[in-house]
């Protein structure tokens, strides 16, 4: 297909808005970026123009159901809605977009996402995975960081700076807040056993302060994954490595990309 540079792709009667930067997924090795629990394409700032520029790749990013400019869905989320938007709606996004090699970027929920994916599905076409700020397994940490995000919402101008990115911006919040502050979300929510079935190389990116997640994600990956795993813990930083630390976190991701697309000689992709 013929992707725009920016515009909306219709998956499973939800309309999803994207960015494309760079040569199409049908023609290079592209990046595939997925934000995290209050992301949308517009948060993602020019990280995704820089991480094309250094990688020499396409990046393609787009806001799931309920964030940024797509449509809205339909409140409570179900516990395991991270499971569910990898079994159904990634497959059919990458078949949509022409993806035919790469990488899948994702950030907190994103990069759960990226997880359970390719923790259920042998999909040759993702090269390597870049998880920032990855998210397993629940923390009481993490927990306690969502109860003040709750908190913030309904108290302070959080609500305000998130509608200039959200258009649905109470689905956007309550669908991810309450989903994970649920009781019964601990059970639902548990990526251990699907690290053990991922065939690719990882990059995992950590700020080393990071309020939602300690080193023991990373203990854990390494203990249950097959597959090498990569560790970049970046000092004097928090959740968002890519917004708070980018140049490093963009020098980390793309070595990494280089190493696992350039090394093996996947450049340019011979015409369909």
């Amino acid at each position: 297909m013929s992707l725009s540079d920016s515009g909306r792709l219709t998956i499973d009667g939800l309309s999803l808005e994207y960015r494309m930067i760079g040569p199409l997924p049908d023609q290079a090795p592209t990046v595939v970026m997925l934000h995290e629990g209050l992301g949308s394409v517009s948060l993602w700032n020019d990280f995704p123009d820089k991480l094309a520029a250094r990688a020499k790749t396409g990046v393609f990013v787009y806001s799931r159901g309920g964030y940024g400019r797509s449509s809205a869905v339909p409140l409570p989320r179900p516990l395991d809605y991270m499971q569910r938007d990898a079994a159904e709606v990634v497959p059919k996004l990458l078949d949509a977009i022409g993806f035919r090699r790469g990488i899948l970027l994702g950030h907190s929920d994103g990069a759960s996402i990226a997880t359970a994916y390719l923790g259920s599905a042998q999909d040759h076409r993702v090269r390597g995975l870049v998880l920032i700020a990855p998210h397993f397994f629940t923390e009481p940490e993490g927990l306690a960081e969502i109860r003040r995000a709750k908190e913030a919402y309904d108290t302070t101008d959080l609500r305000a700076r998130l509608a200039r990115h959200h258009e649905h911006v109470d689905v956007a919040f309550r669908g991810w807040n309450d989903a994970w502050l649920d009781p019964c979300f601990a059970t639902e929510f548990d990526l251990t056993e699907a690290l053990a079935y991922i065939r690719v190389p990882i990059l995992i990116v950590q700020g080393e302060n990071d309020p939602y997640g300690t080193v023991r994600q990373i203990e854990v990956a390494q203990e249950e994954c097959y597959c090498p795993v990569d560790v970049a813990i970046l000092p004097n930083c928090g959740h968002s490595p890519h917004r708070e630390q980018p140049d490093r976190a963009l020098e980390e991701i793309g070595a990494f990309v280089d190493r696992i697309l350039r090394v093996h000689g996947e450049g340019k992709l011979e015409a369909a």
